[in-house]
């Protein structure tokens, strides 16, 4: 017998709505940690690593190092004042600085004057085996793109690798190109995520085959709402890489166009396994319930034997169990059409070997016509 399955759990969030609020209000979450700051500067001979404390020093690096193009990673949205400061060096607009902190934006592309702005969605399981649904932003402007991340954890090792060796286009190509590398890093987790999935949907499988019960049904959907989860993400994600496709903006350049239509495929697919992920979830579940039902067929067949065979029985028994005497104890009076065997010798036991008698020929037909077979 398999063990039972782990429930599978979401890691809950506060979605905050301030009705009324005026447009491009910058309103931190409660929850939002404090931002750490880290500044990649490079080119195609340098890179150059720093921690941007403030915006000034952040400021200084650009002035310091003209010809590199800079990665400003922000990993947490906790500080009102940083964004405006941002918002107001960099000239951003006060609508997009809202959609950073608001944290339940769906992936998409804008376009602005000087600068671009995406979002994209970071979906993983933490070791809680809880799922996380984070928010990525990034800005590109002019040899800058500005990353914005809602928690701590770090997602882009392998980018921050691949900078430090400087093999390929990742440090020649420009901003685009790093917007490109950060969002099929996201696609790439997306498989991860998937693959794991797919062993859980076969865990349940196994489980719903060997000894089913009600774990199947809840994983079963805990499943398929994280899979709904992947398909709101992946969905506009492929929209938004589509306009990034088509955009003339002179930011995403021909050569990241090129990148960009292979994390269009990787979209597809991810579509394509979700929705397959999909049907099999809800055919566990179907047929968990059919199971269920036969199962629950099987006992209440079980059921009608044995009540069909003891009907007749206590048809006898509640004959018998009547207080209709032949003789009246009074008058020793004889009265006709009364019980007649109700004094015989030996009826207690000639009645129990009728019963008996009826219930094994009802066993044997009930044998002929191979209805134990099927118990």
């Amino acid at each position: 017998m398999s063990k039972p399955l782990k429930r599978i759990r979401y890691k809950k969030r506060d979605r905050r709505i301030d009705v009324g609020a005026s447009p491009g209000s910058i309103n931190i979450s409660e929850d939002a940690i404090k931002p750490l700051i880290m500044v990649y500067s490079y080119n195609e001979k340098e890179l150059i690593k720093s921690e941007g404390k403030t915006v000034e020093i952040i400021l200084k690096q650009f002035k310091k190092c003209t010809d590199h193009t800079h990665w400003i990673q922000v990993k947490g949205l906790g500080d009102k004042k940083l964004m405006e400061e941002i918002g107001s060096n960099l000239n951003i607009n006060p609508l997009v600085l809202e959609d950073i902190v608001n944290t339940h934006q769906r992936p998409k592309f804008d376009e602005y004057d000087d600068y671009v702005f995406s979002t994209s969605r970071i979906i993983h399981f933490n070791k809680e085996n809880e799922l996380v649904n984070c928010q990525f932003s990034s800005l590109i402007k002019h040899n800058i793109i500005i990353s914005f991340e809602e928690t701590h954890e770090e997602y882009f090792e392998a980018v921050k690798t691949r900078l430090e060796v400087g093999k390929g286009a990742i440090r020649t190509a420009g901003p685009g190109y790093m917007c490109y590398a950060l969002t099929d890093t996201i696609l790439d987790n997306y498989f991860l995520l998937l693959a794991k999935i797919g062993d859980m949907l076969d865990d349940t499988e196994d489980h719903l085959y060997s000894s089913p019960d009600k774990s199947v049904m809840y994983n079963a959907q805990a499943l398929k709402r994280i899979l709904i989860t992947v398909r709101r993400a992946s969905w506009p994600e492929r929209d938004k890489i589509n306009e990034m496709l088509r955009t003339e903006n002179t930011l995403i350049s021909p050569e990241v166009k090129i990148y960009l239509r292979d994390a269009y495929d990787h979209c597809i697919q991810i579509m394509d396994l979700v929705e397959s992920y999909k049907e099999i979830t809800s055919s566990i579940i179907d047929l968990y319930l059919s199971m269920v039902s036969n199962r629950m067929n099987e006992i209440m067949k079980v059921l009608t034997i044995i009540s069909v065979i003891f009907i007749p029985l206590t048809f006898i028994a509640g004959i018998y169990g009547m207080n209709f005497a032949r003789v009246d104890p009074v008058t020793n009076k004889v009265m006709p059409d009364n019980l007649p065997e109700l004094y015989s010798p030996h009826g207690y036991y000639y009645a129990l070997l009728g019963m008996f008698i009826i219930a094994m020929i009802q066993i044997f037909v009930f044998w002929k016509k191979g209805w134990f077979n099927k118990l």
